[in-house]
């Protein structure tokens, strides 16, 4: 017989950007982990099948974090009064160059997958760093964590410091092959990704030796696009054939289409990039937090929505200080009011179900059918137990569970499965 998994308490999932559907005290059903059903009374043919019952605890969706830096993991919270190209060059290379030791690498790398595994992320797509062994110790990790995620060598062969730049283009590139060859079929759940830094630490002659290897490995890509004003400038003066930042990635073939692309934050935006991003069925990775410390600006989220284009939510650590996309649901919300309120009036603030589809189906599609319990959508589930945060009314589960995507830490999560595999 498959391997049957039913888990029963209070179910709340995402069927569309505005639609959340609950069962309490439902039933979740899968097999093999992908989901049948979620039914209030459990169907007749399940009947004689073992339960785990979770009582009064609230089950969601796994949620996905689409951009996150590993590496920066060691200092997040730390110059959070800088902008972005100021805090890089003060914080970020400093700290990414220390992971040419290993013995550093692997105490940091430890702290990171720990934390992410306590939480409620169950697929994540991952920056490591320019070294090699570092990045394959970093796969190793989250490997065993039982998480499903995508991790990336970082490629950057210029405007970088001596010690995180990596001397040339070929050099970059044969890097990234040695990275290919030494864990191929290495993993199961771990996956890798192409990932130039950003435009300006990457020569055309990298770009265009990454497409050749993309061809090749048939890999996605992600990288950075239009966080920042001062950034937007220094790609028009990097790139002056380019129409605007997103085509200086498709002059490379590394903007979506067969391959696909996952491009953080897209605050700055504008209506001949956005109009590119949706025909190449680019990710956008909103990270509101980050967006937010940095002093980047608020991506206009409302806009992708309404476009029906592909976006979910990135902690964006260090940049965001929380790996929590619980959090991050919250911040989304909190940030589109600012936009809204501020900058501009026609741009609707985001609801709470708007916030909860970007952390899971929304984010999730990047793997595939992830991040709800419709059938046949794989199994990933996060139990959390709110009974540390008492109320005195009556509250209905999807009441509940907005509650927690302020109140919550790992304190609350009771229970994690990936693909119908329990891992906490």
């Amino acid at each position: 017989m498959q391997e049957l998994l039913i888990l029963r308490g209070n179910i709340c999932y995402s069927t569309g950007k505005k639609q959340l559907e609950s069962a309490d005290r439902g039933y979740l059903v899968s097999r093999q982990g992908i989901v049948e059903g979620v039914y209030s009374s459990l169907p007749a043919q399940y009947e004689d099948a073992e339960i785990t019952d979770w009582g009064n605890c609230l089950i969601i969706p796994g949620l996905t974090d689409l951009h996150v830096h590993a590496p920066q993991y060691a200092f997040r919270g730390l110059g959070m009064d800088l902008e972005l190209l100021d805090w890089l060059n003060t914080h970020t290379f400093p700290e990414e160059a220390k992971y040419r030791d290993l013995e550093y690498a692997g105490k940091a790398y430890e702290m990171f997958v720990r934390d992410l595994k306590n939480g409620a992320t169950t697929r994540a797509v991952v920056f490591g760093t320019i070294h090699e062994e570092a990045t394959e110790l970093l796969m190793d990790l989250l490997e065993e964590s039982g998480l499903i995620t995508m991790v990336g060598k970082v490629n950057m062969d210029r405007n970088s410091p001596d010690e995180l730049r990596e001397k040339s283009a070929g050099e970059s590139l044969q890097s990234t092959r040695r990275w290919l060859g030494k864990i191929r079929d290495k993993y199961e759940r771990t996956r890798p990704i192409l990932t130039p830094r950003f435009i300006p630490s990457c020569t055309d002659e990298l770009m265009s030796g990454l497409k050749e290897i993309q061809r090749e490995y048939s890999l996605p890509v992600q990288s950075h696009l239009s966080e920042n004003q001062g950034e937007v400038e220094w790609v028009r003066e990097l790139c002056p054939w380019s129409d605007f930042y997103g085509d200086a990635y498709d002059h490379f073939g590394l903007f979506g289409g067969e391959y696909p692309a996952v491009m953080a934050h897209c605050v700055h935006s504008k209506e001949e990039e956005i109009r590119r991003m949706k025909q190449r069925g680019v990710y956008i990775a909103h990270c509101p937090q980050s967006n937010t410390n940095l002093s980047s600006g608020v991506a206009p989220v409302r806009t992708y929505l309404e476009q029906d284009m592909n976006i979910g939510l990135g902690s964006d650590v260090a940049g965001g200080f929380a790996t929590s996309i619980l959090r991050a649901m919250a911040d989304a919300i909190q940030a589109s009011k600012l936009r809204w309120r501020l900058s501009d009036s026609s741009l609707k603030p985001l609801s709470f179900e708007e916030a909860f589809y970007l952390g899971t189906k929304g984010g999730g599609s990047f793997f595939g059918k992830v991040g709800s319990f419709e059938p046949g959508y794989e199994m990933d589930a996060v139990v959390l137990d709110d009974s540390q945060c008492p109320y005195p009314q009556e509250l209905t589960v999807k009441e509940r569970v907005e509650r927690l995507i302020y109140l919550a830490d790992d304190s609350q999560i009771a229970g994690k499965y990936v693909a119908g595999k329990k891992i906490k």
